[in-house]
């Protein structure tokens, strides 16, 4: 028997090519179920799914209301590191919960600042050293690349851009720090998508009437229809940049582009996207 029929025989034997995963790390704006149930939202986590074949996976460890700092102090991030196999991939996104004063603390606050700073806080009793979003960011990069796994690095999702009847910029200091993480770590397996920028886009694109109907409770929770835009945004994001996950999407370049999603954002050269 030839080594052909030896690989046509490989499926039938159960030693098919597992499929790579894609797993999601993000709050309520990307986790099932949104805001929680009954809310009529959704994340766009639950989306993603779409733009791939039968040879990726998504697993969607996303939980509402976590930061980049409760996501680490729960061990989520390890739980996620625990079934990250090597080739898979990992999306990490947050930022809608991390501001704050520490001063009343929620157990969600990052430290302020970029690099290597740190405050001291007691939450729930306990004593706890809490570090920056980047710092949080990069520690789970490197928990994710020690298995193998490539890391991609995203902004957070905007709020509502449309709320006051005019789609306006939304930008906050996470996007720089997610942006500023992938920068120092300098890894060829390290990426940055600017998701915000892109769902800003697209939102602007859509208009007020369609994304305030799509926003049915607060300014920050989505329901189907603009969670299937978010992720779209992100998906136009890896299409737009460097990855081999963004070739392996469905959606061609330019059926994104063509349409309300809009036109590739020119990044800083240095940092791969």
């Amino acid at each position: 028997m030839g080594f052909h029929q030896v690989w046509q025989l490989l499926p039938l034997l159960g030693l098919a090519t597992a499929a790579t995963t894609i797993h999601l790390c993000g709050d309520s704006t990307m986790a099932k179920g949104g805001g929680g149930a009954g809310s009529n939202t959704e994340g766009w986590g639950e989306y993603l799914k779409y733009s791939f074949g039968s040879d990726y996976v998504v697993h969607n460890a996303a939980i509402g209301g976590r930061s980049a700092r409760s996501f680490t102090r729960e061990g989520r991030f390890t739980e996620v590191a625990n079934v990250v196999k090597a080739g898979d991939w990992v999306v990490i996104e947050f930022g809608h919960n991390d501001g704050g004063s520490l001063s009343t603390d929620n157990g969600r606050t990052d430290c302020p600042g970029e690099g290597a700073e740190t405050c001291q806080t007691t939450y729930n009793g306990v004593k706890e050293t809490v570090l920056t979003y980047p710092a949080y960011y990069k520690n789970a990069a490197k928990l994710f690349l020690d298995k193998g796994a490539k890391v991609i690095l995203n902004s957070p999702t905007p709020n509502n851009i449309c709320e006051t009847g005019t789609c306006v910029s939304d930008v906050s200091r996470f996007d720089y720090y997610a942006w500023h993480s992938a920068a120092e770590l300098a890894n060829p397996n390290v990426y940055h998508v600017p998701h915000k920028q892109y769902a800003v886009q697209a939102m602007k694109n859509l208009g007020v009437s369609t994304v305030n109907a799509n926003y049915p409770n607060d300014h920050t929770h989505t329901g189907p229809y603009m969670a299937n835009v978010m992720a779209g945004s992100f998906v136009l994001g890896l299409k737009c940049g460097t990855t081999a996950l963004g070739q392996a999407v469905k959606n061609t370049t330019a059926s994104l582009t063509s349409s309300f999603y809009g036109a590739c954002i020119p990044q800083n050269s240095t940092v791969p996207i």
